[in-house]
């Protein structure tokens, strides 16, 4: 049965026409207690989702939406580890990653528990070796940097950790990352560093990735014309990997080898090998935190009713908000400068896993799916595009993320901030009409003239939706149960519309078109199978060359 054929579906497509006409304003007038009914509070963290478009009819009927397309069942598949990535016939346990109950869980009759233990030991040995100084380079000098090779979920997902915890770190390591094929940013990444104090980790999945084993490659040359020895990569670089194979044909030492399977996609695999640099960085205890803090998440999610399920409802007035009310897209704001890579994690997580258009069965998607996600820090948007967020003809739903204690606290700072942060909530959702603009330009003692000329201009609407998040503080653990919570509603989107959430074969096209071109651009041909722009393109570079 197509998803528009539920009844929940077409209550919803009703209820949206009915919200057309309604404002927030009045939603509150009419409930004193609506921030009782709209929100949660788990331990260390807090969402508020009142300010939506929203009664408790729309939400009783978007959890029989999630009811009558099996969110739990699908859920208890995904953690019982059965195939539900559909089209590439694997599971998807990166929840496997992190569950400290150690259940065993069996694909193709291997308990997978006791592979990831054995994966986390060997992390741990390493890190602890590391850190304690004992692993040295080539020239017998301690490791003082780590360049972290990867792309994708191999960069995104640890380069946005390293970025939010760095006030963990002991600085024991400084931690770069490299991740754009472009030579600017890995020569401008190696040129201050001494090749005898760095140890490369790359990481990819298959070991072919173009841009990482470039970039690799181009890692390992500095070294060896440093060191005039070939051996030196033994000291001086480790993989994560599927692909050990490859791994060992680059060079890489077994022992330095760190396992990856393919039942974890890659931009959900921080919790993995993947997150080497992480526990490089900041100590495997922390690392294991980040862990921790993602589990509790898990069960959360796994026993909580729907109605009072943080990811589900999360899930589900995003797909109120883009599918059923017609929102384009919807902004990340984190009011904490340690999150200031957020939006660009939660794009890659969100975007790449259901940014489809056909359903689980091929068939063409006949109904808006997921937003296009954007955003960046809350103060400096502020001051650039929330202009946009308030004022424009396009609304667009915001989820806005603070701390409640600075993990850096500077007398007067803070308040500052989260004045800004729930300013902007409460604009967004009143805003002003040109009646209150009139009656205060007119109390300002302006002009009729003045007030008929500006009042136009400084009408906001408001009705804009916002979730607030409220995190006690960002550590290791809060920020595991964050990145768990937007994993899992990615999850009950997907199913709620019915999209495979766990391949990315539009990522795979660009990839196969590329490596055709690479060959024309190396060898100075042209390929008359292009079309007349992308042939004309490559015969003006190669002109100008």
């Amino acid at each position: 049965m197509s998803r528009r054929q539920l009844s929940s579906w077409q209550q919803l497509e009703f209820l949206a026409q009915k919200k057309q006409t309604q404002h927030m304003n009045q939603l509150f007038d009419d409930d004193p207690d609506r921030f009782d009914k709209f929100s949660i509070e788990l331990p260390n963290m807090l969402l508020d989702y009142s300010k939506n478009l929203i009664d408790s009819e729309t939400m009783l009927v978007l959890n029989a939406l999630a009811q009558a397309t099996h969110v739990e069942q699908w859920r208890d598949k995904m953690f019982a580890g059965e195939a539900i990535n559909l089209t590439e016939e694997r599971a998807v346990l990166h929840t496997a990653l992190r569950d400290f109950s150690q259940q065993k869980i069996t694909i193709d009759d291997k308990d997978i528990a006791q592979q990831i233990q054995q994966q986390l030991a060997k992390m741990k040995t390493f890190v602890t070796n590391f850190r304690q100084g004992h692993w040295l380079g080539y020239s017998g000098k301690r490791i003082t940097d780590i360049v972290n090779i990867g792309v994708g979920g191999s960069n995104l997902g640890p380069q946005m950790v390293t970025e939010a915890l760095k006030h963990y770190s002991d600085n024991t390591v400084n931690v770069h990352y490299v991740s754009n094929v472009d030579g600017a940013q890995i020569v401008e990444i190696l040129r201050p560093l001494d090749p005898r104090k760095v140890l490369f980790v790359v990481s990819s999945k298959t070991f072919t990735t173009t841009e990482t084993m470039t970039n690799a490659q181009t890692a390992l040359n500095w070294l060896t014309a440093s060191s005039f020895d070939p051996k030196a990569i033994e000291k001086h670089f480790v993989a994560v990997t599927v692909n050990q194979k490859n791994a060992l044909a680059f060079g890489i030492a077994k022992e330095n080898i760190f396992k990856m399977w393919d039942w974890v996609g890659g931009r959900f695999s921080l919790w993995s090998a993947i997150g080497l640099p992480v526990a490089l960085d900041l100590g495997f205890d922390k690392f294991e935190q980040l862990l921790l803090g993602a589990y509790e998440m898990d069960i959360h999610f796994k026993q909580t009713p729907l109605e009072k399920n943080m990811p589900v409802i999360m899930a589900l007035l995003s797909v109120w908000n883009t599918t059923f009310l017609g929102c384009k897209s919807q902004a990340i704001l984190p009011y904490d400068q340690t999150l200031h890579m957020l939006a660009a994690y939660l794009q890659q997580a969100e975007m790449e896993s259901n940014g489809k258009s056909v359903t689980w069965n091929g068939t063409p998607v006949d109904y808006p799916t997921v937003p296009s996600i954007w955003g960046g820090l809350g103060i400096n948007g502020q001051h650039a595009f929330y202009q946009y967020l308030h004022q424009s003809n396009n609304v667009v739903p915001a989820d806005f993320i603070g701390s409640i204690e600075s993990v850096t606290p500077v007398k007067g700072h803070h308040e500052t901030l989260m004045s800004n942060f729930f300013a902007q909530t409460q604009a967004l959702m009143t805003g002003v009409n040109e009646e209150q603009v009139r009656a205060d330009l007119t109390a300002k003692g302006r002009s009729q003239e003045y007030i008929d000329k500006l009042a136009p201009h400084k009408v906001h609407a408001g009705n804009r939706p916002t979730n607030t998040l409220l995190l006690q503080r960002i550590d290791p653990k809060t920020l595991g149960s964050l990145i768990a919570l937007y994993e899992h509603k990615i999850f009950v989107q997907g199913i709620v519309l019915e999209i495979c959430s766990f391949d990315q074969w539009g990522v795979e096209l660009g990839k196969g078109l590329a490596a055709s071109i690479q060959q024309e651009l190396s060898a100075q041909e042209d390929n008359a199978e292009h079309d007349c722009s992308t042939s004309r393109l490559i015969a003006y570079y190669h002109q100008n060359k």
